[in-house]
Parts: structure tokens; C-alpha cells; sequence
């Protein structure tokens, strides 16, 4: 297993997302210091005031606990770490200005242990078997040389993000907002060895495996292997690939060849791949059943008792908008009359249709100028100058609204035991003066 060193402090699920990436105990005067934090008086910069929060038993203080910055070779180090075992890491607000996202502040997310590297790639072999009419073998090589490549840019985005907005908490890594990022891949459309395969009518749902151990250590347990319908798996974005960026796929981001299924939950896009069996029914495997990846089909009540018949597989992930460009907590000088933002937004399977900020807490909004993708499945960056009537502390608010008509709301809602769909506002907070 590759080598893995994470920095010191509290590690874990249980980092404390409401203060951990803000203002510690200093208050307001450490505001300019606190890059991609939270906000105060807000939980996790996703909700809305803790006391509107939905009700939960009130916590006993602690100590404050600070970001657990991730120490991997190649990674960024603002890179925060959510989980040690496995390995998880998101990217601050902050850190995704970049049209492209560089691999170095790609997020992570792992559910087992991380293979070694291999070192010899075009010998990696992948097998497409069940309801097929022709079994495959491939290796690597023979992908790249056999089918015609393509490069896209698409999100990937972690099924938990957004979870640290519900109140109670719910199961798992606390992610905000970091869980997503934007690669350009290359590899070829899954639905040409499909094609090859030839589907049986029976073809119903794919179920992916990979190399990764399970973290029990063992070798015929699954650490995860989720599947898609076979109307995804045909998608002519849903793709094998093996580079990122223009370089290799890095063992750690599932290296040398994994799956990229664009705008559902980035669990479906298993890395490190090496059978893909096609189902005559939905998929069963580790990830797929009771509440893994699944969420409520009738709004149960906030950190009530669950009923798993009650519950629906996550496809397309919901809107979302992000400010990436001032970060929380920036600090301008005394005078500043107007500030120039900067931000991606998304939307799973859908567009973007537009994106309001609001410099006044909802009471009014501003349209910002939003770009087209590159390709489908593309973030869309968006631009914006706001004017401040004065010096003093602002938040800033981004909400994004799809080519459905459905916008972000305020809070993270319809509660779930695992915490996924919350794509509450994003908000920023900046002091003039």
C-alpha cells in the first residue's frame, strides 16, 4: 500500500466543520487571516443562523480545533483532510478558481486501501462480463490503440457534498463544498465496449470492481462497487479513462484507468477498475443498498428513525454554486467601493441557468454573467462586480438556479441519514476597512 502522511490534529469524521475553517477564537479580527472558512453565526458557511437550525439537542463546548491540512506528495497542501482511514480530502472554495482544476488540488475520496502503483499500466486488464453476448478481456494498451480516444472536461463530485449543512449531523465525511473538481479526461466512451460486448435484452445495470482492498484486509471483500442503469452507462460522456489533464492518471485519483460517470455521485466512478459485470437487475454490491447513496423519497423527519423501503438510489447530483474567487475571510482596504467575484456553478445532468449574489442577506439580488461550457457535463465559471455602500463586514451569497427552474435553497434540506443533496447557498464573508 502507497505511503500516506496527513498533518497533525484532530482527524477523523468528527472534525468540528461549524469553526473548523474560520475564525478559531480570535473573532472577526483574525477575519483576513481565515481563508476558505466558515462563516460566524452560520453552520458550516452552508446553513442559515443556529437558531433557526432544525432542532437538536445543544452540544457541550469544546476545544476549538483547527483545519487538518493534507500532507501527500503532489497534493496541494490546503488541501483539508476529513477522513485518515480511508483517505479523504476536500479542496477549499478558494482553491477551485482555476478553469481547469490541477490535479494537485483535486479532491480526494477513497473507501479502501490505496493500491500500489502499478508499474506497468498498459498491462492493467479489464473484464466486461454477464449479460453480454461476447465477454471481454481488454488490457490497457489495447484500449488506448483499439478505440478512438476523447478528452472532455467534466465535474466530478463527490455524493456527500454539502454534507456538513444539515442540522443534526448527519453520518460521514463533513464535506462543504470541496468535494467536487473539474478534469479534463481522456479515455473512450464506455458504450463502445458495451457495443462490443452486445447487451443481452436483459441488461438492466451495471456493477463495477476495483483493485482497491477493503480497509478489513479482505481480499474477497469489496471495499465499494456501485453500479448505474444501463441508459447511464450508454451515456456517451460516461467514459474509461486514463489520463487526467494530459498526464497519466495518478494513482491516487484511481490510476492507471477508472470509470467517469459525469453529474451522478462520484462513487459511480470507480477508480482503479477492473471488471465491470453487467446486471440483469439493479445493482446490489457494497454502496447500493439500505442508505448508502440513497436518500429520502418521502421528507422523514430530521434525525429520525429511517426506513430503507422509504429510500431512492442518488443519480444526478442537485445545482450548486461556489465563490472561488474572493475566498472567505478576505480583507480589503478602507474605501473599497467595489469587489470583482469570480465563481464555477453546476447542476449534475442538467445546465446552469443562472446565478444571483446577494450582498444583503437575501433582500436583494444581482444577476452574474455566466459562461457557456466547454462541453456537456462542464462546470460553468461566472463573473461578477458587486458594489459596497460602505466599509465594514459583508457576506456575500451565490445561488444557482438550473435549466429546470430549480434554484439552491437557504439550507441544506430533506434530512437524511447519510447527508446527501445538501447544495445549500454558498456564502462568503469579507471585511473592508
Amino acid at each position: 500500500m502507497a505511503r500516506q502522511t496527513v498533518g497533525n490534529g484532530a482527524g477523523g469524521n468528527n472534525l468540528d466543520t461549524s469553526r473548523r475553517r474560520f475564525l478559531g477564537s480570535s473573532g472577526l479580527a483574525a477575519l483576513g487571516a481565515a481563508v476558505g472558512g466558515t462563516l460566524p453565526l452560520w453552520r458550516g458557511g452552508l446553513g442559515m443562523p443556529q437558531a433557526h437550525a432544525q432542532a437538536a439537542p445543544p452540544a457541550a463546548p469544546g476545544p476549538a480545533k483547527g483545519p487538518q491540512y493534507l500532507k501527500y506528495p503532489g497534493k496541494h497542501e490546503g488541501l483539508v483532510v476529513l477522513g485518515e482511514k480511508p483517505l479523504v480530502a476536500e479542496t477549499p472554495e478558494g482553491l477551485l478558481d482555476d478553469d481547469t482544476t490541477p490535479i494537485e488540488k483535486f479532491y480526494i475520496r477513497n473507501n479502501g486501501q490505496i493500491p500500489e502503483e502499478t508499474k506497468e499500466p498498459d498491462a492493467w486488464k479489464i473484464t466486461i462480463d454477464g449479460e453480454v453476448n461476447n465477454k471481454i478481456e481488454i488490457t490497457l494498451g489495447e484500449l488506448k490503440s483499439k478505440y478512438k480516444a476523447v478528452t472532455r472536461r467534466m465535474v466530478l463530485e463527490c455524493g456527500g457534498n454539502g454534507r456538513s449543512g444539515f442540522s443534526p449531523p448527519a453520518r460521514g465525511n463533513q464535506w462543504t463544498n470541496g468535494g467536487a473538481g473539474c478534469a479534463e479526461w481522456t479515455g473512450v466512451p464506455l458504450a463502445d465496449l458495451l457495443k462490443k460486448s452486445g447487451l443481452k435484452p436483459t441488461a438492466k445495470y451495471t456493477a463495477h470492481y476495483a483493485a482497491d482492498l477493503h480497509l478489513s484486509g479482505d481480499p474477497d471483500k469489496p471495499s465499494l462497487s456501485r453500479g448505474v442503469r444501463i441508459e447511464k452507462a450508454m451515456d456517451p460522456n460516461t467514459m474509461i479513462v486514463w489520463a487526467m489533464n494530459g498526464q497519466p492518471l495518478p494513482n491516487i485519483h484511481g490510476g492507471p484507468v477508472r470509470l467517469i460517470v459525469p453529474g451522478w455521485a462520484g462513487s459511480a466512478s470507480q477508480k482503479w477498475l477492473t471488471r465491470i459485470t453487467i446486471r440483469d437487475r439493479e445493482h446490489d454490491g457494497p454502496g447500493m443498498t439500505e442508505f448508502s447513496y440513497r436518500t429520502a423519497i418521502k421528507p422523514m423527519v430530521p434525525g429520525g428513525k429511517a426506513d430503507p423501503a422509504n429510500f431512492r438510489i442518488v443519480e444526478s447530483m442537485p445545482v450548486r454554486s461556489i465563490i472561488t474567487n474572493p475566498a472567505n475571510g478576505a480583507k480589503f482596504a478602507a474605501g473599497t467601493k467595489e469587489l470583482k467575484l469570480r465563481g464555477a456553478s453546476w447542476a449534475g445532468d442538467l445546465t446552469v441557468k443562472q446565478v444571483d449574489l446577494s450582498t444583503d442577506f437575501g433582500a436583494s439580488w444581482q444577476r452574474a454573467t455566466l459562461q457557456k461550457p466547454k462541453n456537456r457535463y462542464d462546470w460553468q465559471r461566472w463573473t461578477a462586480t458587486i458594489k459596497l455602500p460602505t466599509d465594514g463586514y459583508f457576506e456575500i451569497w451565490a445561488r444557482a438556479t438550473d435549466s429546470k427552474g430549480v434554484m439552491q435553497p437557504h439550507q441544506a434540506g430533506f434530512w437524511n441519514p447519510q447527508g446527501y443533496g445538501g447544495n445549500a447557498m454558498h456564502r462568503i464573508a469579507v471585511l473592508v476597512g
